[in-house]
């Protein structure tokens, strides 16, 4: 009789044990899975999501400073720019490598405007920032406007405190540089530079300054999910070598923190189910030994060496090993298609997984049961057969 015919008998007559045996594994392989699935997707999901509260990365026009001593007098902060920014060089900005790590590209036109209002005579200077509304009201979704965001190319926000100083309410029509707009949206307080700010479409900004595809400044929110953040950079100075491109590592580094987080937790998590399971089939394929005392006996009384003991044993915990892990991975993919959408920011997100977890999950189950089934299988082929035939 072949060894493995052996082993398939003994799994038909130990129906129960090997389902526990089977189920024992199978529940740490389908933990594995649902973790690794929900971590993955979770973690790419809030990353996305995150990546858009704010920039995590701004390009500026490189410029000189100077300190002088004019007659006796220290003057500081005089900058020469040396070359002002594009409209073309979002363009460049687009055909870096990494680009499908650009998650938001928001450029900026600042410039003093002179506002008036209709029948008062005065006059004040603000500052005016030339915008692309809905690249804006992405990268910054703390924004509440009341109101409506500009639709038209005359059409404006004004920052919380530019309107209490001035009184300004919606739908007010005003004069910036003798160009007459009409105010839809009022920002609600932000705490920043931009309660200081009116906010107008770029292309108007750019008309109204003169300032022809000029830009002040691009703020990029790169998708930081394990991107190589300081490859982007190095990837777009290359493209705008008269910019300097800075990244924000504080903002990066924290939103990596709160990712890595939950892989830990994740992995943690995973480790203690598996480490039960292997005392599971540890317990199991013991107890199984036991109760064959009489069985191996037998077998060794007729010829059979211990390393086919061993292998009869291992061969059970192969097959069962083997059957949990296959089990275990299709369970944990649809156990994490139901978990995902629980977990993260997206209602609707797409659950990617790749098929070469199903090697893994195999590969782990089987891993375990053998791992935990060696000590009883070596305890089974040290066994006298004259204290197994004792017993008959």
């Amino acid at each position: 009789m072949k060894l493995y015919s052996i082993s398939f008998q003994s799994i038909r007559r130990r129906k129960s044990r090997t389902a526990f045996l089977i189920i024992g594994l199978l529940i740490a392989v389908a933990s594995f899975v649902t973790l690794y699935i929900v971590s993955y997707n979770v973690n790419k999901s809030v990353a996305e999501n995150l990546d858009e509260f704010g920039a995590n990365m701004i390009i500026t026009p490189k410029n000189d400073g100077l300190n002088l001593n004019y007659g006796e007098i220290s003057i500081t902060g005089l900058t020469i720019e040396n070359e002002n920014l594009k409209q073309n060089d979002i363009s460049k900005i687009k055909s870096i490598k990494n680009k499908d790590n650009l998650s938001i590209i928001a450029p900026k036109l600042f410039n003093r405007v002179t506002i008036k209002f209709e029948n008062v005579s005065t006059e004040k200077n603000v500052i005016a920032a030339g915008i692309n509304f809905q690249d804006e009201i992405r990268l910054k979704k703390w924004w509440k406007v009341y109101g409506k965001l500009p639709e038209k190319s005359n059409e404006i926000l004004i920052g919380s405190n530019i309107a209490k100083k001035l009184n300004i309410i919606l739908n007010q029509k005003v004069n910036l540089n003798n160009k007459e707009f009409i105010i839809t949206g009022l920002l609600n307080e932000t705490g920043s530079q931009d309660d200081e700010l009116i906010f107008i479409d770029l292309k108007t900004a750019q008309d109204l300054f003169n300032k022809k595809d000029e830009l002040s400044l691009i703020e990029i929110a790169a998708r930081c999910y394990d991107c190589p953040i300081e490859e982007i950079v190095r990837q777009t100075s290359a493209k705008l070598p008269d910019a300097k491109v800075t990244a924000i590592k504080q903002s990066i580094e924290s939103k990596m923190a709160a990712m890595h987080s939950f892989e830990h937790f994740s992995f943690g998590i995973s480790t203690v189910i598996l480490v039960i399971s292997l005392l599971v089939v540890f317990t199991n394929v013991n107890a199984s030994v036991n109760e064959r005392t009489k069985e191996i006996g037998i077998f060794m009384a007729v010829g059979f060496r211990r390393l086919h003991i061993i292998k009869i044993i291992l061969l059970e915990v192969l097959v069962s090993s083997f059957v949990a892990g296959l089990l275990g991975f299709f369970m944990g993919v649809v156990a994490a298609k139901i978990i995902t959408p629980l977990l993260s920011m997206n209602t609707n997100p797409n659950i990617d997984y790749n098929y070469s977890l199903l090697f893994i999950s195999v590969g782990m189950a089987i891993l375990a049961g053998l791992l935990s089934s060696i000590f009883p299988a070596l305890r089974a082929a040290r066994l006298d057969p004259t204290v197994a035939f004792r017993s008959l």
